[in-house]
């Protein structure tokens, strides 16, 4: 395969979450609440989001491997190993977070959001609404 795929962060997390060690591995187990903070000229994108709403916000895991292909799920070595697209493993060729968040407060262009476990400066690329029952 060829081709380039060039993606532009639209914000950035602003997290206490710092050490990818101690960071909780999904946004329910325990994620303090985050902001998303979006450039300026994304702020028209914002016009919607409210409080309440559930969204999926996909980040740039900028802090992963990129070379990883197998590993054992959860970092449980008793786990057999599992390929990466079976997983939830950050490490794997393009390592696109994918993370479901409640939102709490929309103040300009900062969302601050629920059980958001992405470290602190992580790149976003996107945010889209939840839609359950849809396919």
């Amino acid at each position: 395969m060829t081709g380039d795929v060039p993606l532009r962060p639209v914000g950035r997390v602003v997290s206490p979450l710092t050490d990818p060690a101690t960071a909780p591995k999904q946004g329910d187990e325990g994620a303090p609440p985050a902001w998303l903070v979006f450039d300026e000229a994304y702020a028209p994108a914002l016009r919607g989001l409210a409080p309440g709403a559930d969204v999926l916000v996909l980040t740039w895991l900028d802090r992963a491997r990129r070379d990883v292909l197998v590993v054992h799920p959860r970092g449980d070595a008793s786990r057999p190993q599992t390929g990466v697209f079976a997983t939830r493993s950050p490490h794997r060729p393009n390592p696109v977070g994918l993370h479901r968040v409640r939102v709490l407060e929309v103040d300009g262009v900062r969302v601050r959001v629920a059980d958001l476990e992405a470290l602190d400066g992580t790149p976003v690329l996107d945010v889209k609404p939840v839609l359950d029952g849809e396919r």
